[in-house]
């Protein structure tokens, strides 16, 4: 992947660009801003970047033979690390047990979502992780000689995921890294990776992608259709895998949208708890990764209410689905309710990424939400 393939962020590429010519390349950075802005991407087209042996208008060839073997994930001087699942068949994972079927995954989509990767390798309870046996397994072959003449590059997508144990044992590597070798970080949640990890790297803050620069990434994207990419660039808010979800009419976002709107008419319904129960019930086993999905849809979903309730609806960003159900609801998501509400969906998806019991979680959660509701 080039500089050029990335939908916009122009500042991130001329920095990145600006390191390299200065030679003031850190051994270590961390890639981070809001879903979807493309920083997996960013981390990708650098390090091809970095080993392109004929770099020209700030931005690899895409011709030479380091930058063939990057465009197929072969280069043996790339490393890309990323959270897998322990299963009868990898007893120790690390990256290397799935790259048949990491290397397709990303190729196809050099934005990818952390849903989608635990749904293809892992069973809906899995959440996935950077395990302890990945560090002794990084350790081992950045020490090794590099096979090309270029940097040895590792690229770690979603730091936060790593346990304590695997992080702590990275922390030596990242903070002195073997000659030539570069550590690209890049994480969804930067206050979750310990601080040990945060304070040997440097911040690379990538915002999300303008409207103006997804718009035209969308026009030419396959599954446009005959949608209008404005209209989708602005309800997408800068999130391209928000955007693909929106031309794909992703089934995940519809099951949200569906489980969202049956708990706010059961919460406010005062039919008896024997409903929410049955709701509760049904979402408990859905899965972990679906679960957390599903929360997050909530969060932002609750936000687009009470902007409409506050009759600003120049800052609202709904599809045509949303924007049904929430000319009737919105006047339930007020100030006196709002900010509670928020916080129950934010403590329960800290809950249940602490693998808490998710029946109690949702029951919970469901019996605040009916009480905030009918405030």
């Amino acid at each position: 992947m080039q500089f050029k393939d990335i939908i916009g962020q122009l500042e991130v590429k001329k920095q990145l660009v600006q390191e390299v010519a200065e030679d003031r390349i850190p051994h270590a950075q961390l890639l981070t801003g809001p879903a979807g802005n493309g920083k997996l991407a960013m981390a990708y087209a650098f390090g091809q970047y970095l080993n392109c042996t004929n770099r020209k208008d700030g931005d690899s060839c895409g011709e030479c033979s380091s930058c063939r073997k990057f465009s197929k994930l072969i280069h043996p001087d790339l490393h890309m690390i990323y959270p897998v699942v322990k299963s009868d068949k990898f007893k120790e994972p690390t990256s290397t047990d799935y790259i048949d079927k990491w290397r397709p995954f990303f190729l196809e989509n050099r934005y990818p979502a952390f849903e989608k990767w635990m749904n293809l390798i892992a069973d809906e309870n899995k959440q996935g992780s950077i395990y302890v046996y990945e560090a002794r397994e990084i350790i081992r072959k950045l020490n090794q000689k590099a096979f090309e003449s270029g940097y040895k590059v590792a690229i770690v997508w979603l730091p936060e995921q790593m346990n304590a144990e695997c992080a702590n044992k990275l922390l030596k590597m990242i903070e002195e890294p073997p000659a030539r070798t570069v550590f690209l970080l890049v994480a969804e949640d930067e206050e979750q990776i310990i601080s040990t990890i945060r304070s040997r790297c440097q911040v690379v803050r990538i915002p999300r992608i303008a409207d103006h620069d997804l718009e035209a990434g969308l026009a030419t994207h396959p599954s446009i259709g005959t949608q209008n990419p404005a209209t989708v660039a602005r309800l997408a808010r800068g999130n391209f895998i928000y955007a693909l979800e929106l031309l794909e009419n992703d089934e995940l976002r519809a099951s949200n949208h569906e489980n969202f709107t049956k708990l706010m008419r059961l919460a406010y319904s005062r039919k008896g708890n024997s409903e929410l129960l049955k709701w509760t019930d049904e979402v408990s086993r859905i899965g972990r990764v679906k679960q957390k999905s599903f929360l997050q849809y909530c969060s932002e979903y609750l936000r687009e209410n009470f902007v409409l309730n506050m009759k600003e609806p120049e800052l609202v960003y709904m599809d045509d689905q949303q924007s049904d159900f929430s000319a009737r609801f919105a006047p339930f998501i007020h100030e006196r309710n709002v900010i509670p509400l928020f916080q129950e969906f934010e403590q329960a998806y800290r809950d249940i990424s602490m693998n808490g019991n998710a029946r109690i979680i949702f029951l919970d959660l469901a019996l605040k939400v009916a009480i905030f509701l009918r405030s």
